[in-house]
């Protein structure tokens, strides 16, 4: 997901790019690395497949006491959590947004921005409504036998809108719309203050578009503790949603035990395949799309041809001064990095292997035919088919969600969905004949395993009998 990094903080201004010259200098891009995959060393190769969030541990250790001291002190350490990680003064009476700051953050925003909000609001609520399930199917499973699934939806959710390295109204949009439309009774967003203690004025605008009023100043470690233990502000939520750095992470995971964390989203990662068809311009351009996260994203180009890696290392050089320095600088640092690069495939199957030993978060397919391959992919959060489907495209406003599984969970994890804000009861009905039918095999299961009630339950005790 691109944002301008040359955006000035909100100061009540509408939001300027700032000019180049202003920008902090940086080194010159270092070129990205570039290995043969079949050239590596077992260990080298399960190098390639760690992430950021591979090893929480000693993140853990720094959420640990933000986390309690959330549990005790409430409204008060959040306050203070916001002046001490976010520079920002807020009081602990003011963590709520006002609708007065709904009204204001609207006032201030382009038009056209919103414009495109509208657009995009739109196209995701119109893919999550027609990803909802039936409410409830029921199937003869035999004569008299009625069985089948409910959906409900989850009673209270927590929306997480990150603001690390920019503001993410998208975020917002994805998050909140699909909780609406499953029927989420208590939608809470929690998102970090700027430094003038206010919350960014598109995420408030995109929050208005989803028809979300409860939005609270908190984020990092301490938003999910106010989210799983509740203050006098901040409702009790029972999941939590959203993208977030490692210390989001590792407070998720420390408190499972009160508040289901949902799919792991962390840092970005993405990998675009390309074949010798690409155009290796707009492979550079969708490279560095995710590239520019930060420095703890992972990003890499496979390919099975030597010379089209060439060819896009050369159009990257003329990307460069399309960038800000700070987005060059996390780009550069990247895929020059230990989780980035470009990786040559000896051949097709092995640069599929590796893809699907990776299960990225962003998968990318550059071929003048791409559909071959999606029978040999297995594991990825989205699947992007063919030069035209960007990224950029698919993280805005395509209508499927952005929020995607990440540090290889796409192996069982799916993208964000109206699924994540709903959860599955059996239903059955049996009539007598059905019960009659069904009771001696239940019966005989319950005597192997050794559960007398059970057995009893479904013998003739059940009609007066005195013996079973």
């Amino acid at each position: 997901m691109s944002r301008d990094p040359r955006v000035r903080p909100i100061d009540g201004r509408r939001r300027t790019p700032v000019p180049l010259s202003e920008t902090k200098s940086i080194a010159m891009p270092k070129p990205p690395r570039v290995l043969h995959l079949d050239r590596l060393a077992p260990e080298a190769y399960q190098a390639l497949l760690l992430r950021t969030e591979s090893d929480l541990a000693r993140y853990m250790d720094d959420v640990r006491p933000v986390i309690d001291d959330v549990a005790a002190r409430g409204d008060v350490a959040l306050a203070e959590c916001a002046e001490r990680f976010d520079g920002a003064t807020v009081a602990p009476d003011a963590i709520k947004v006002t609708a007065e700051d709904f009204t204001a953050a609207e006032a201030r925003l382009d038009g056209e921005l919103k414009d495109t909000m509208r657009f995009a609001a739109d196209a995701i609520e119109r893919f999550h409504l027609a990803q909802m399930p039936e409410e409830m199917w029921l199937k003869e499973m035999a004569p008299g036998v009625l069985a089948g699934d409910r959906w409900t939806p989850v009673r209270a959710v927590a929306c997480y809108v990150p603001r690390g390295k920019g503001a993410f109204p998208s975020v917002a949009l994805m998050t909140t719309i699909p909780a609406r439309v499953a029927g989420v009774e208590t939608i809470a967003v929690l998102t970090p203050p700027t430094p003038d203690g206010r919350i960014d004025d598109a995420t408030l605008f995109a929050c208005s578009l989803s028809g979300i009023t409860d939005v609270y100043k908190s984020g990092g470690a301490q938003a999910v503790a106010a989210a799983a233990y509740g203050t006098a502000t901040v409702p009790r939520c029972d999941k939590i949603v959203g993208p977030g750095s490692p210390w989001f992470m590792a407070a998720k995971r420390l408190l499972t035990d009160r508040i289901d964390p949902g799919s792991p989203a962390g840092p970005s990662e993405s990998i675009v395949l390309a074949d010798a068809t690409a155009d290796p311009r707009k492979v550079a351009l969708d490279l560095l799309n995710e590239a520019e996260h930060g420095d703890d994203s992972s990003v890499y180009l496979v390919t099975d041809d030597a010379g089209l890696a060439d060819r896009v290392i050369a159009e990257m050089a003329s990307l460069w001064p399309h960038m800000s320095n700070e987005r060059v600088g996390y780009a550069s640092a990247v895929l020059a990095g230990e989780a980035g690069g470009i990786l040559i495939a000896p051949d097709r199957a092995a640069a599929c292997r590796f893809i699907n030993d990776y299960a990225p978060e962003h998968l990318m397919v550059h071929a003048a035919d791409p559909w071959p391959y999606l029978g040999e992919l297995r594991h990825a959060g989205e699947i992007l088919l063919g030069e035209h489907s960007a990224i950029s495209i698919a993280n805005f406003v395509l209508g499927p969600n952005h929020v995607l599984p990440t540090s290889g969970t796409a192996r069982t994890c799916s993208p964000l969905s109206v699924f994540d804000y709903m959860k599955r009861q059996t239903v059955a009905h049996l009539s007598r004949a059905g019960f009659d039918a069904l009771a001696p095999h239940a019966a005989r299961f319950a005597r192997y395993e050794g559960f007398d009630a059970h057995a009893n339950a479904v013998s003739r005790l059940r009609d007066g009998g005195d013996k079973p």
